[in-house]
């Protein structure tokens, strides 16, 4: 048996309980991992309050959590990427909240050296998504702008990082000044506080009025119209969360106009064989800089599995810089 945070209600924070389950057991071509650290992500809390169930059938114990790093505990009869005792981390579609988490050996990656262990939990989700919304779905390239909200959050720091390693320009928009001063930290060449400035206007006229070839938005609702005001033409725009809202007005005349794109994203609902893609052209890509140190995972700070009430309420409060680690 194991101690894991079970769903067998929705709401609010006190829904996360904590229960004995049992192990799982890994399939042919699964993994075990002793976790040591998973992480939030917003999409946890949307599934807390039943907005956000697991994909495929439902599983016997609704288990939280996307990411999850650890040591590889026992592995499938046909696994051949990893033995017992690697540290990994890995991408999950649900189960991370636990002391033992499956994943397919082909979700899972080598720890970076130089990144401890339970630091690696931070990794996964966010800068997949990052990297996806970067260069899968908004095919950027050096020497682009691109524009990321939220650029304090999880996802947005990473994508600063990797945007500002890959040869982006690269403008965020942040609700305060210590947000502000992050972004800049991690590589933002402009931050606009959007508590204090119009972003379109600030946009624009960091890009001499030519528009932001890339934008990640999570926001929705409230910010599609000036997202597509300032999209440089030919230009994309990523859309990763709907904070504001889901459905908005939009104006098809500046999209035909201007030949615009816009891109959902989402990793968890995706079929495996394209996160196995998308997790093997990261690696290629993107694990190197981890390990020198020009990329790092963010973390603002972290909770035990007992606390875990205690941290989505911080994180449903947006103070949070990075990530929210939840040690195990």
């Amino acid at each position: 048996m194991m101690k894991a945070v079970v769903l067998e209600t929705f709401g609010g924070p006190e829904a996360l309980t904590i229960k004995e389950i049992p192990e799982p057991v890994p399939g042919p071509e699964e993994i075990r991992i002793r976790v040591a650290a998973s992480a939030l992500n917003r999409a946890d809390l949307l599934e807390r309050q039943g907005l956000y169930p697991p994909p495929g059938k439902k599983p016997a114990f609704q288990v939280p959590g996307l990411e999850v790093s650890g040591w590889v505990d026992a592995v499938g009869d046909r696994v051949t990427l990893f033995q017992p005792g690697d540290p990994v981390m890995a991408l999950l579609s649900g189960g991370g909240y636990a002391e033992y988490a499956l994943s397919h050996e082909r979700l899972a990656m080598p720890i970076p050296s130089g990144v401890p262990v339970a630091e690696g939990a931070a990794i996964p989700e966010v800068f997949l998504t990052a990297f996806d919304a970067l260069f899968s779905r908004g095919g950027g390239r050096p020497g682009d702008r691109v524009l990321v909200h939220a650029g304090a959050s999880g996802v947005g720091s990473a994508a600063i990082q990797l945007a500002r390693q890959s040869g982006f320009r690269v403008a965020a928009t942040v609700g305060s000044q210590r947000k502000l001063e992050a972004a800049y930290a991690f590589g933002a060449d402009r931050v606009i506080n959007y508590r204090t400035e119009k972003f379109r206007e600030a946009v624009l006229e960091w890009s001499g009025g030519d528009g932001a070839d890339v934008i990640l938005d999570f926001i929705g609702q409230q910010y599609l119209e000036d997202n597509l005001l300032c999209l440089a033409p030919e230009g994309t725009l990523v859309l990763i969360g709907t904070m504001s809202g889901s459905t908005a007005p939009i104006n098809l005349g500046l999209v035909l106009g201007r030949r615009l794109k816009i891109h959902g994203t989402a990793l968890r609902s995706r079929p495996v064989e394209q996160k196995m893609a998308l997790v093997q052209a990261f690696l290629h890509q993107v694990s190197g800089w981890f390990s020198s140190g020009a990329v790092k995972p963010v973390i603002d700070r972290a909770y035990s599995l007992a606390e875990i009430a205690e941290a989505h309420r911080y994180m449903e409060s947006n103070q949070n810089i990075g990530k929210i680690l939840v040690q195990v």
